[in-house]
């Protein structure tokens, strides 16, 4: 199987049951050179990585069957793409919600969330600051992130008072660090490598 069918089929498979295996080196390596640049060949992965081509499509079809490897995709520049904003929103639910209102709401956000024509990148539930979620999405300008907002504050289960955001302008020239992966990457190597020296 090609490396592009191969890729798009194995990163939307169902997860077997079970505990994964843990990872060898040799395979926290690949998924970091993945995290780099999905795009790259099984057979350029082999040599970077320091093993046969065949053993690196065998390794990449286990880490996708056992969920290490969730998809493939890349980070385009949002601002070429018309963004100008993105929006770290902290939510918070109301306190006195009982176990089916809280089912209700997930319910909820989950039907809105497919109908929505705001790019929401991340929403997930957490804890600290006082706050019970975090929205990451990015945004065209200033008036949809607030149609947006408007939006949220229909939703009976926030706590309306406690809806906040921290905003990045991707119009700003001084970028400190943006994302990507391929830092994390490294990070994630550094550190497997220091857990397996000591």
């Amino acid at each position: 199987m090609s490396n592009g069918k191969r890729r798009e089929k194995g990163a939307n498979e169902n997860i077997r049951g079970g505990e994964p295996k843990p990872m060898k080196m040799v395979e926290w390596k690949l998924i970091g050179e993945l995290m780099k640049n999905s795009r790259r060949s099984d057979r350029d992965l082999s040599k970077v990585i320091g093993v046969s081509q065949p053993t690196v499509s065998r390794m990449v079809k286990r880490l996708e069957a056992e969920g290490y490897i969730k998809e493939y995709t890349m980070i385009p520049d949002f601002r070429k793409l018309g963004y100008e904003l993105v929006a770290l929103t902290f939510l918070k639910l109301k306190g006195s919600l009982s176990n089916e209102e809280t089912q209700k709401a997930r319910d909820t956000v989950k039907e809105r969330i497919k109908e929505s024509k705001f790019p929401i990148v991340m929403l997930e539930r957490g804890m600290g600051l006082g706050y019970d979620g975090v929205l990451v999405s990015v945004y065209e300008n200033y008036a949809s992130y607030t149609e947006h907002m408007n939006l949220l504050r229909t939703y009976p289960f926030l706590e309306l008072s406690r809806l906040e955001s921290f905003m990045i302008s991707l119009n700003d020239r001084v970028r400190y660090r943006p994302l990507t992966l391929a830092l994390l990457a490294e990070h994630v190597l550094k550190t497997k490598k220091n857990v397996d020296t000591t």
